[in-house]
């Protein structure tokens, strides 16, 4: 297919995941910015649900084009990757290993100048595996298992890329607040007590999604990105289960019973559920109880987006709770499929 587009001196962005629970977000902000945003979706069937063909509608609404394919189809994937500039992956957790498909495409299209842009969300600064270490894990031990299997999986697709002559970024995102907030407060659910993972001292660090695909864009287009990783890290989002819950109690005028999730419960349940639930479990361990997400401090020498791009107002996680207030966002459980 042919791509054309009357917008000047923008990019063309195409998306691979952006009808996905993060991949809609990164797709709205692309449009939002003015990119001509193409996004390579599976072929529509009759069995496809209500709601995903409303969202092509409204993509398709906002201009962008969609290009109907399989991962499989390579010589389709060379054709569009030949007609844009950028290629942003914001594929599900399931789907991490097929993204070489989308690198040996790349690599055969051959015109990706600014380069592509992969999301390592759950990984703690500069990937979970420092660049200067090869194969080892920066911190003491391993995270659990079945999240170390995943982690291992995406790093092998970070040394592809890595080894490739693709220009590249690297965005560790951290975790989607909408996501986890419905997650640990059950807005949607109101009831007297809320599950504390640990001790609930561990600090995370939750971004609006929003945000997030905002921060994605203009990462996309930024010379000083090339070959880096850049961090989500914006200092208001940086906090405990325990800050979370005594902000929300304040907020609601509610008073919370708190039911204690041991840290070798966890560790249990990471060794019996099947997969995806002892992945996510296990995540559940890696940032809520120890703290992974902040197991490094920052320096001088990285990249952390809220710096880098300092006019953009980025969502508190007061300013977020303040949104569950008033309109809570639909629970998914789709950022960890």
């Amino acid at each position: 297919m042919e791509i054309t587009s009357n917008s000047c001196n923008k990019s063309k962005i195409l998306i691979f995941g952006g009808t996905g629970y993060f991949g809609k977000h990164v797709v709205r902000a692309s449009t939002s910015f003015g990119h001509p945003t193409f996004v390579f979706v599976r072929p529509a069937t009759a069995q496809m649900p209500p709601s995903s063909l409303q969202l092509r509608g409204e993509f398709r609404s906002l201009g962008v084009t969609l290009v109907q394919g399989e991962l499989e189809e390579h010589e389709k994937m060379v054709s569009v990757l030949k007609q844009v500039d950028i290629v942003i992956s914001v594929l599900p957790v399931s789907a991490v290993p097929d993204q070489v498909k989308i690198i040996d495409a790349i690599i055969a299209a051959g015109n990706i100048k600014p380069g592509l842009v992969f999301l390592l969300r759950f990984c703690c600064p500069r990937g979970s595996y420092h660049p200067s270490s090869g194969a080892k894990w920066i911190g003491s031990p391993p995270p659990l298992p079945p999240f170390e299997a995943l982690l291992e999986k995406k790093k092998k697709i970070r040394r592809l890329i890595e080894a490739s002559t693709i220009p590249y970024t690297f965005v560790s995102s951290n975790c989607c607040a909408a996501y986890f907030v419905n997650f640990l407060l059950h807005p949607h659910d109101p009831r007297p007590d809320i599950v504390v993972y640990g001790t609930g001292e561990a600090k995370a660090v939750l971004n609006w999604e929003q945000d997030i695909a905002k921060y994605t864009i203009k990462v996309a287009n930024d010379p000083r990105t090339r070959n880096r990783v850049v961090i989500y890290r914006p200092p208001g989002n940086i906090i405990s289960q325990n800050e979370l819950i005594s902000s929300w109690e304040k907020k609601t005028g509610r008073r919370f019973e708190k039911v204690c999730v041991q840290e070798d419960e966890l560790i249990k349940l990471s060794q019996s559920l099947p997969s995806p639930d002892n992945i996510a479990v296990s995540i559940v361990h890696s940032v809520f109880v120890r703290g992974d997400l902040m197991s490094l401090d920052l320096d001088e020498d990285d990249l952390e987006a809220s710096c880098l791009y300092p006019k953009i107002e980025y969502t508190t996680m007061d300013q977020v709770l303040d949104i569950f207030l008033v309109d809570p966002p639909e629970p998914s459980r789709a950022a960890l499929e």
